[in-house]
């Protein structure tokens, strides 16, 4: 191996990237919610990206309202 096994990228400060396009600063509300259903459908199909589709579906979950 390269000797970086035991790195955790989470844990890295990257340097600010500019973007050649201008993004949206937020998600709608609609969107966030689309967002979760899909990332839930995801997770349950248990294909190879259900837990990363998961821990975001958590994520994005515990950040925006409820759609009652």
């Amino acid at each position: 191996m390269d000797g970086y096994e035991d790195l955790d990228l989470d844990e890295i400060d990257f340097a600010p990237v500019e973007t050649a396009g201008e993004r949206l600063p937020l998600l709608t509300l609609q969107e966030a919610h689309d967002l979760l259903n899909w990332l839930r459908l995801v997770n349950a199909e248990g294909t190879a990206h259900a837990p990363e589709a998961g821990r975001w579906a958590k994520e994005i979950a515990a950040r925006v309202p409820s759609q009652e």
